[in-house]
């Protein structure tokens, strides 16, 4: 037993150094994630969820191991990497100190062994519940970005289909869909992830259509599916809570079920006929008008919708349409781009204001 005490007092002092270390280095990140939560994202539950694991922390912070620090002796305080000296986007500083805490509270965990079982459980439990913020910030994220998105890009095949993108994401669109039904599954693989990483490049929300197995090999932010598609519960429970899943609708039915199935978002035509549509007797303006006053979630209108006819669209009710033809043929994709967004964000802005001054008339 002596033997086995003199052991750990050679020991206390590093592993209470790693100990304050590595509590310190939890906390200092899950700081940066509240800042965000709450002035980026202004979610004061997702906030109020880091400020209570860091008062934890602070708990267990021990003057005891604190009494242990040494920074000027301590030889990783030079070290860096170059990747900590830049961040590319908002993305990559959440993901880089969410990574900083999982590590640091697994490290917490395993020291923690040495010293004290309820500390090391406590951390466990802690570890996964950043895993679940992790989970419910990039849901959170996407939402806000699918609601500020008034323009949704679908694509069809087309030679110039990366080119084509491009343009449309240097014109401002944040939300793209990749629909190709008659590629093989290798060149769907391979378009897919090029275009994610265009997408994320510019900041934009990346759809699949239809495959959910294609969408979680290539990390897309969700999946879009068609009402002969696999139901929207089996779709979430095979991609998990944090990505968007998006419905095909087509009458008043239709859009009332998948609202109840847990779609995020729904398609609401088609507005005119389309080839993309062969056949399929348009839903008309009719259906947009019913979708403005009874669907509680983001709706986007669709079907042979282009510059012409935008205005009609916009008067019987859409804030949002989703375009194929109208971008994929255009000779300038980035202005006509640019054209729908200016118009549709003039039309949200308007709106507002009516539904403002209406509200204060109360």
């Amino acid at each position: 037993m002596g033997d086995k005490h003199s052991h750990w007092k050679l020991q206390e002092p590093a592993v209470y150094r790693i100990l304050d270390a590595n509590l310190d280095r939890s906390r200092e990140g899950l700081r940066i994630i509240e800042e965000w939560c709450r002035f980026g994202l202004n979610s004061a539950q997702l906030a109020s969820e880091c400020k209570q694991m860091r008062q934890e922390l602070a708990s267990w912070h021990s003057s005891e191991i604190r009494a242990s620090r040494d920074t000027p002796g301590d030889p990783g305080t030079e070290l860096t990497h170059p990747q900590e000296e830049q961040r590319s986007g908002i993305q990559q500083l959440l993901q880089a100190n969410l990574c900083r805490v999982e590590e640091g509270l697994r490290v917490l965990e395993e020291y923690s062994k040495l010293y004290n079982s309820d500390m090391s459980s406590a951390f466990k439990q802690m570890r996964y519940r950043v895993y679940t913020l992790e989970s419910n910030l990039l849901a959170y994220r996407r939402h806000q970005q699918l609601m500020r998105s008034p323009l949704y890009f679908v694509t069809s095949p087309s030679e110039q289909l990366f080119t084509i993108v491009e343009a449309a994401l240097q014109g401002g669109l944040t939300l793209l869909q990749y629909r190709d039904k008659t590629a093989d599954d290798s060149v769907q693989l391979s378009h897919a992830h090029k275009l994610r990483q265009l997408c994320h490049h510019y900041g934009a929300l990346f759809i699949m259509n239809d495959r959910v197995d294609l969408a979680l090999a290539v990390d897309a932010d969700g999946v879009h599916l068609g009402q002969q598609d696999i139901p929207i519960a089996l779709a979430r429970q095979i991609l998990g809570p944090q990505r968007l899943i998006g419905r095909s609708t087509t009458n008043p039915d239709e859009m009332q079920r998948s609202i109840q199935e847990g779609a995020d978002y729904i398609g609401v035509g088609p507005v005119y006929e389309t080839p993309t549509k062969a056949g399929k007797a348009a839903a008309g303006l009719d259906y947009v008008r019913y979708a403005a006053k009874n669907s509680t979630i983001p709706w986007f209108a669709i079907g042979g919708i282009d510059m012409n006819n935008l205005n009609d669209v916009l008067k019987s009710g859409a804030e949002r349409v989703a375009v194929v033809r109208a971008i994929i043929e255009a000779e300038q994709p980035t202005l006509v781009t640019q054209y729908f967004i200016s118009q549709l964000s003039r039309l949200q802005t308007l709106r507002s204001i009516e539904a403002n001054l209406s509200h204060s008339h109360v």
